[in-house]
């Protein structure tokens, strides 16, 4: 479906919500390097003033001693992909999808987001992937410029290296289209988050109803698509995010001589490294490493990955990302904490390092100048209990 709307002019639009004032008071401040009791004030928008003590200033909430954070920043989500196809073939109404979507991340904490949206499609006629990418973001664009979204959205690009048409679809996108992330995806069967083909066999078996037959085609198509577009797309994805002015992030890195192919392409955070030796090595080549919360809530990788529990044990764990459910991302933190003995540090995860990582200096801490992002929240045991949300001030959750 085409889209009305034209995002050249969008770029430096509204994030969607007015900015507010407000004073959040008697409250566990989880500030960057320590925790107090006090007060953050928000005016316009931004943080005015952090004062420790108990004083509730007439007009201020009384948080009772709830914790304030500063909202989350979720650098992966397939989130909206999930809502504009709630199930296999079946196309959403997307105005819709997208106000939900945005509703969806706004009541789980999450005040920033970069949208993944898929560019690079593959035309075989039972794994068939079309392209939409570019018209998805123009209307995700023109709903932000109306002022419709509760949180802010910028736009991450998966760049499918194993796929028919990745330049043609990267080609459609320019710097005004807040395409803040360009990840490096190589799919082919065999390497990387699919070195297991039984692993891989179950998850499109059960996703594209496949048979035995077509399976194994199906492998064939995909490793003939990276024997004859790998490099040039991989290349190619590279040149763009520069022009886009994006951040670049690999994906799914196994070894050491993988991790050093991301550093020599400017990759600033590695997406779900598969093993300890990856992870390892993203450290030493001043690499972030990003893992899933709902791999760190399980205890383990649903692919037989390495665990995200066990990098942070190894303190090799930089950000985690909601990946498929959205209110993960907030409890992974409490998680994090509980292996660290470390809010602040764990909160950082989830805040102010994914807002660095995607070079963005605005948000994500606790801290006069910042963002008025904010998350009220009691807790049950060690689960949070989110009593609200305010965008730029503006209550949304």
């Amino acid at each position: 479906m085409n889209s009305p709307f034209s995002p050249a002019s969008l770029a430096d639009a509204h994030d969607g919500t007015v900015t507010g004032d407000l004073c959040l008071a008697n409250a566990t401040l989880v500030l960057p390097d320590r925790m107090v009791t006090g007060r953050v004030t928000v005016e316009a928008g931004v943080i005015t003033a952090i004062d420790e003590g108990d004083h509730v200033p007439e007009g201020a909430v009384d948080c009772r001693g709830d914790h304030v954070t500063p909202g989350l920043v979720e650098l992966h989500t397939d989130n909206l992909e999930r809502h504009i196809e709630p199930r296999p073939s079946v196309d959403w109404p997307h105005m819709p999808a997208l106000l939900a979507h945005d509703a969806e991340l706004a009541s789980t904490g999450i005040t920033t987001v970069f949208d993944a949206l898929r560019v690079g499609s593959i035309h075989d006629s039972k794994a068939r992937y079309d392209a939409y990418a570019r018209n998805l973001a123009n209307e995700l664009l023109a709903v932000r410029a109306a002022g419709h979204l509760k949180i802010s959205h910028f736009l991450h690009l998966r760049a499918e290296i194993c796929s028919e048409t990745l330049l043609e679809e990267m080609a459609q996108f320019g710097p005004e289209d807040r395409v803040g992330i360009v990840s490096l995806m190589d799919h082919t069967p065999g390497q990387r988050q699919f070195r297991d083909l039984g692993a891989l066999k179950t998850y499109v078996a059960k996703k594209r109803g496949m048979t035995d037959a077509e399976f194994v085609e199906h492998v064939a198509n995909l490793k003939e698509l990276q024997r004859l577009y790998g490099a040039r797309h991989q290349a190619g994805a590279v040149t763009e995010a520069a022009r886009y002015g994006a951040v670049l992030a690999s994906h799914d890195d196994t070894t050491a001589a993988q991790v050093a192919t991301s550093r020599a392409n400017g990759v600033g955070f590695a997406e779900f490294p598969t093993t300890l030796e990856a992870a390892e090595a993203c450290h030493a080549q001043g690499i972030a490493v990003m893992m899933g919360a709902p791999n760190l809530i399980r205890g383990g990788s649903h692919s037989g990955n390495v665990a995200a529990q066990e990098l942070a044990e190894a303190g090799l764990l930089d950000i985690v990302s909601s990946d498929y459910v959205p209110s993960a991302l907030l409890l992974s933190a409490f998680r994090l904490a509980a292996i660290w003995d470390d809010l602040p540090r764990a909160i950082a995860c989830v805040s102010r390092n994914p807002a660095r990582a995607a070079g963005l200096d605005d948000r994500g801490s606790l801290a006069t100048g910042q963002r008025g992002d904010l998350l009220r929240m009691g807790l049950a045991g060690d689960v949070p209990l989110l009593r609200g949300v305010w965008s730029r001030g503006v209550r949304v959750s």
